[in-house]
């Protein structure tokens, strides 16, 4: 396989390029690689807030997804997406009760007003950093590199970024 090839995977509604599963091979020989967990949480975790984030602000505030797109900056097309299903549910999370609140607050600040970037960041950072401790997350890593298990890495189980 030339890394000039590119397979894009639909299936169970799941969208994921596949680029980053094989990244290791293509890139160094199966070596070891330096994907890093926020890589994989751009592919996998990032998109699921949004969805979450998307579905809250159609269902519980009645926005249209025109309004909804406009406010997180994404396309109709996206938000679309985002509520059917289609996008964003590589990793389940929407019953995960820890990261609730901090979507509500996250829902909250996009529809009372504009938030500061530093409110969205943290309230977003934390989310993703419940989500990683749950161990989600790793499936995806093992995937990038058959060498990391999850036995022995525990990185984004225990490491807070958070915690002073």
């Amino acid at each position: 396989m030339s890394l000039s090839t590119s397979y894009d995977i639909r299936h169970n509604n799941i969208t994921y390029v596949i680029l980053i599963y094989l990244s290791p091979q293509l890139n160094n020989g199966g070596k070891n690689s330096l994907i890093l967990p926020c890589e994989i949480a751009a592919k996998s975790v990032v998109p699921a807030i949004k969805a979450v984030v998307a579905k809250q602000l159609v269902e519980n505030y009645s926005l249209k997804q025109n309004q909804v797109a406009e406010i997180l900056g994404i396309s109709q097309s996206a938000v679309s997406k985002y509520t059917r299903h289609i996008r964003g549910h590589v990793i389940e999370i929407s019953d995960i009760e820890e990261i609730q609140p901090l979507i509500n607050e996250m829902t909250n600040l996009l529809v009372n007003g504009p938030p500061t970037r530093t409110q969205l960041l943290t309230l977003f950072c934390q989310t993703c950093t419940i989500i990683r401790k749950k161990g989600l997350m790793c499936q995806f890593c093992q995937k990038t590199d058959q060498k990391i298990k999850k036995e022995e890495c525990k990185f984004c189980l225990t490491y807070d970024p958070f915690r002073k």
